[in-house]
């Protein structure tokens, strides 16, 4: 949620709605959505490149460290999935459109905030690290946090305006104001604080001839926030005769804050004043809107839901999830972060958001390479699940098992139906599925991916996923990769081991190797961020990558972890592996890189050795051959067991048979998929 111009207009007037605060040896919750996006974008981290995961690890140790110094003990509450009733769909898609033009402005070199698409997933890769305590709601969590914060009289830390709303009794502490790189010492002690700015939503209502807090609410929906944006609620708004005077766009929203806040401190309470709101309106919208209105002012009150219960005793009761009947091991796995909320989505609403990335604007959005996996997903959570007996999308007559996917064409978003697979009963019933042995999920997973499990035998356990990824990808024709992609990607993977290997415990030939060959990529990673100049097809090629390694993480934790979780913090550095690129491109070999660290050169030996397995024949041909080489090579068969290219869309139809799990051929595609459907 948000209020579009209150958090510029209280922040213009600092002196009046806020104080100044010495944080220390208190409880803090904090906004999970709001932290990761502020560091994220407040870090000078390069975004042009797709993601610097380890740079982001840091700066998130860093902010923690500053609040462990300080005696601070955060409480992260992070969202999950979207609300049930899906009212927020028609924000979410205008938001999806922004960031489309925000990021083809970076694949161009202008300016622009777009979170690389792993930063979630990373971010709680280290609050497990650190040992932050954490919580992903079912849903919204602002209602959630607040009824926290007052259980345990705390201030909340956001940059969300809707916290200015919210009555909280220990106060609202913006992210902008929250100095946690100047920490001081008190006076005479070596007690560390943070200085901190608190808003008080008392003073706020002091300015406004002492209004009752209660219409707050209401001013909130008519202003406008995430859930409202009416026309009717518009005429309603020029009826009153709000003041206009500033052109430009800040000013607007400002003189609409303090024109209604000055109508509103009119009314005693939220009733006087509603009643006179329907009076500006037709008599016969009044009722549609007073619901409407009301149900939204709602989503300011203190929820039913006690966090308090999942950090002391580990699980927690949540209303919205109550009345789906959703097995139980999902409900925990969701609270603990261990599903993503694009699984609750596909579930509950069967709807997903496919973010965009920094990517080639004039090519298929880099998600598709990712589809089969994701119908893979939809098929372990649709098949044989007919519990979800209340959700707005349920009706009398059989439904087809297919998920509506959000996604951008070009530089707009299209809505198109994606059907699920078929999976064998044993692996269709949700409630059963942890029950599996072992072996089974990391068939189902491998199976997913065309990919061999004694191929992964070599490489070390955190690597295994990724390698699989990677085989996966590189057997998409779409993917366009080039042998200096492929060498540039694996070098990149390198970052985990060789930090690893430099640990300050170890003295010995390893160490002084792994360090040079860190300081080599330092020096490449630093030419790069002064390049600056993005090669669209290599970062499309990647886009589709991390596209690929999202969905099969997502894949993996839905399976319960048949192989380990990658740690996706050292995984991909999108700077580095763009300027390995542009190196391998102009003269630097890989044997010269890893010639000055022996047991990176054998693990990059053994990672190369799986890919190539999977690659296209072409791709290892010298420069310049490779199309001659295309138009002799006969197409593979897509029966044939060893053939690891030229399948035709990687998309499978799962079925009993001779090897359990068959491909699905050019000629009954059209059977498994639905066309596109434009909004």
């Amino acid at each position: 949620m948000g209020i579009r111009g209150l958090m510029s207009f209280v922040e213009d007037h600092r002196n009046e709605f806020f104080t100044d605060l010495k944080l220390r040896d208190t409880k803090i919750i904090i906004d999970g959505y709001a932290l990761f996006h502020r560091l994220c974008f407040n870090s000078n981290l390069e975004l042009q490149y797709g993601g610097d995961y380890d740079s982001f690890t840091d700066v998130v140790q860093e902010f923690f460290e500053s609040l462990f110094a300080c005696n601070i003990c955060p409480y992260v509450v992070l969202d999950g999935g979207c609300d049930i009733s899906d009212k927020k769909l028609t924000t979410l898609k205008d938001r999806a459109r922004e960031k489309i033009q925000m990021a083809h402005s970076l694949s161009i070199g202008g300016g622009g905030c777009v979170c690389p698409l792993l930063i979630r997933e990373v971010f709680i890769q280290v609050l497990i690290k650190l040992q932050v305590c954490f919580v992903q709601c079912f849903s919204e969590a602002d209602q959630d946090i607040v009824t926290l914060a007052n259980h345990w009289n705390c201030p909340v830390l956001s940059s969300d305006s809707d916290f200015c709303i919210f009555d909280l009794k220990a106060g609202f502490c913006p992210l902008n104001g929250f100095q946690w790189r100047n920490m001081n010492t008190i006076k005479g002690t070596q007690n560390y604080y943070i200085p901190a700015t608190c808003f008080s939503i008392d003073a706020f209502c002091h300015h406004f001839s002492n209004m009752n807090k209660a219409l707050l609410p209401l001013f909130a929906v008519l202003c406008g926030n995430d859930y409202i944006n009416l026309p009717i609620v518009e005429a309603f708004l020029s009826k009153i005769r709000l003041p206009v005077g500033a052109t430009s766009l800040k000013g607007r929203r400002h003189h609409r804050v303090v024109g209604l806040l000055n109508w509103l401190s009119c009314f005693d309470d939220p009733t006087e004043a509603l009643d006179k709101v329907l009076k500006f309106l037709p008599k016969k919208d009044r009722e549609n809107v007073k619901e409407l209105l009301c149900c939204s002012m709602k989503q300011y009150q203190q929820s039913h839901v006690k966090l308090q219960d999942f950090f002391q005793h580990g699980a927690y009761v949540c209303p919205d999830s109550l009345n789906l009947s959703l097995p139980e091991w999902v409900l925990v796995a969701l609270a603990k972060g261990q599903l993503s909320p694009f699984i609750s989505d596909a579930l509950v609403l069967r709807r997903t958001i496919l973010h965009t990335q920094v990517e080639n604007m004039q090519q298929p959005n880099a998600h598709r390479i990712a589809q089969s996996i994701r119908q893979i997903i939809y098929g372990i959570l649709l098949n044989t699940w007919p519990h979800l007996e209340n959700t707005s999308w349920n009706v009398s007559s059989p439904q087809p098992l297919a998920v509506s996917e959000v996604e951008r064409v070009h530089k707009s978003i299209k809505t198109s139906i994606v059907q699920a697979v078929k999976l064998p009963e044993d692996h269709s019933d949700l409630n059963k599925l942890m029950e599996l042995p072992l072996e089974k999920r990391e068939m189902l997973l491998l199976e997913t991916l065309k990919v061999k499990r004694t191929i992964l035998d070599p490489i070390p356990t955190s690597l295994r996923l990724p390698i699989a990824v990677s085989c996966y990808w590189l057997q998409h024709a779409e993917a366009k990769a080039k042998l200096h992609h492929v060498q540039a990607l694996l070098l990149g993977m390198l970052i985990g081991p060789l930090h690893a290997i430099k640990s300050p415990d170890k003295e010995d030939v390893r160490e002084d190797g792994a360090k040079m060959l860190y300081k080599e990529f330092h020096r490449v990673r630093e030419q790069a961020r002064l390049r600056r100049r993005l090669d669209l097809d290599t970062a499309h090629v990647f886009c589709q990558w991390q596209c690929c390694l999202q969905m099969v993480v997502y894949l993996n934790q839905l399976l319960s972890a048949p192989l380990p979780e990658p740690d996706l913090t050292r995984v991909y550095s999108g700077t580095l592996v763009h300027g390995l690129c542009q190196e391998l491109r102009a003269s630097t070999s890989v044997e010269t890189l890893l010639s000055m660290c022996p047991e990176a050169k054998q693990l990059y030996e053994h990672m190369f050795n799986a890919m190539q397995l999977h690659a296209p024949p072409e791709l290892f041909l010298p420069k310049g051959k490779s199309n001659s080489k295309k138009k002799r090579r006969k197409k593979p068969s897509t029966n044939c067991p060893k053939s690891r290219v030229g399948t035709t869309s990687g998309h499978r139809c799962w079925s009993k048979g001779s090897n359990r799990f068959g491909l699905l051929t050019a000629e009954n595609l059209e059977e498994h998929t639905e066309p596109p459907e434009s909004e």
